[in-house]
């Protein structure tokens, strides 16, 4: 790069600098005057109109030439493919609820539960019905206000009920096939959702086990379990989706049969009326509406960055960062994608978002120092949800400080998980032999 340039690509990095200010700086000061809910009161769509003006305006060309580049970011092959499979998992996640889903997968797990043994109980089903719904705010919705009740009736700890509920959240969200998180973190690195999944299982299941026994040893109850009455039937369009995405297939797929499931299953065994079916679709399409946007507009933000030389220029320095650390084979730069999407979710409080923010990067980064898709989208996507997992203006901490009357900073401190996660990724990275291969 020349001087000139240089200059230009350092200055195409300010209009994501303003977008992370304005979001995360409104948060912090409306936190600071006891709003509730204070970094989700400007919305993530809206904070980033600003930084799409200053990046039209340091891109010094014609208007319209500035707005067809804003149009072909935002209209990316990979943000478009995401924007719609965001589409159908609100759609699925929200027919599934609807025709009594949700309940069958949360009173299945109870049932399953043994009394003394609560706390790793309710782990395990956060897990597993975040993996299922691929959310893990739709996760904590579910089953807070069941938790709230085995804190009190088992006389545990609030704090730490609501840590499990966390730890288990977050464990399922980011392994699931058709998370937003996963779907981001493929797109962007061009990865299968399957090779990204084993990845993930590789470094989570470890963590996840320890877990289990941490928290066996931190509190045990004899209380007994009141279970509602459910039908296993609820649970099977769950486990459909999951079995088939795992074996590999597409997952538009996927989320049609899944859906189709949903519906069928809900009008033969619960009840469900049909003629509903086209409202709780379009309810769940409303669903992703702030993501779908967000999205959008952040790879319109990143097209600026990119055909300005920003990103090449981040992603040397970064590299070059990583080079000092002296790690054998690539395990710095592996720790330089892990960096970047800690620090982004750090900053923007929303782990799609910082993953689609460093998804370009990241997959520069990968592609020039022998680092498989799989990985690195792995990468991205684990340490973006062990930050979510301990940011305490992060959506999740604050439904669950509403949900049991505790400071969003008591529930991340007893995400016991996260902490439990990070060591075992950073740990899988130094101690790993050979850079991983296709």
């Amino acid at each position: 790069m020349t001087l000139s340039q240089k200059q230009q690509a350092r200055l195409s990095l300010l209009p994501l600098m303003l977008f992370v200010a304005l979001f995360l700086g409104t948060g912090l000061y409306l936190q600071s005057q006891g709003v509730d809910y204070a970094f989700y009161q400007l919305p993530g769509p809206v904070a980033i109109i600003p930084a799409l003006v200053l990046a039209i305006w340091l891109y010094k060309a014609p208007l319209a030439e500035s707005i067809e580049v804003l149009v072909k970011g935002a209209g990316n092959n990979n943000i478009i493919t995401m924007c719609i499979i965001y589409l159908l998992a609100g759609a699925f996640a929200t027919v599934a609820h609807a025709t009594g889903g949700v309940d069958a997968v949360v009173n299945a797990g109870l049932s399953l539960v043994p009394a003394q043994f609560l706390l790793p109980g309710l782990f395990v089903i956060s897990a597993l019905v975040a993996t299922a719904m691929g959310t893990s705010m739709g996760t904590i919705g579910a089953l807070a206000p069941i938790a709230v009740g085995l804190s009190t009736q088992a006389q545990l700890e609030p704090a730490l009920v609501a840590g499990v509920l966390l730890s288990g959240a977050i464990f399922g969200d980011n392994l699931s096939i058709i998370s937003d998180t996963t779907i981001a973190s493929t797109r962007t690195q061009g990865a299968q959702m399957k090779d990204k999944f084993r990845e993930n299982l590789k470094i989570a299941l470890p963590a996840a086990l320890v877990t289990l026994v941490l928290f066996a040893v931190l509190a045990q109850s004899q209380t007994e379990v009141t279970v509602k009455e459910f039908g296993w039937t609820g649970v099977l369009p769950y486990a459909a989706i999951l079995i088939l995405a795992v074996a590999g297939m597409n997952v538009f797929a996927v989320l049609l049969l899944g859906l189709l499931l949903a519906a069928l299953q809900g009008a033969v065994f619960a009840d469900y009326q049909l003629a509903n079916l086209g409202k709780d679709i379009y309810k769940g399409f409303g669903s992703m509406q702030e993501i779908f946007l967000l999205s959008m507009l952040v790879g319109a933000l990143g097209e600026f960055v990119k055909q300005q030389g920003g990103l090449q220029y981040l992603s040397s320095h970064v590299t070059a960062l990583a080079l000092k650390l002296k790690l054998a084979g690539n395990k710095a730069q592996q720790l330089a994608i892990a960096a970047l999407a800690f620090v982004s979710n750090l900053c923007i409080a929303n782990n799609t978002v910082a993953i689609v923010v460093t998804g370009d990067v990241s997959k520069d980064i990968a592609q020039h120092h022998q680092i498989t898709p799989k990985r690195s989208a792995s990468l991205l996507d684990v340490f973006a949800c062990i930050a979510q997992g301990l940011v305490p203006y992060g959506a999740q901490a604050l439904l669950l400080g509403a949900s049991f009357g505790l400071s969003p900073w008591d529930v991340v401190t007893q995400s016991y998980y996260c902490f439990i996660l990070a060591a075992f990724a950073v740990g899988r990275i130094l101690l790993e032999k050979n850079a991983p291969k296709d």
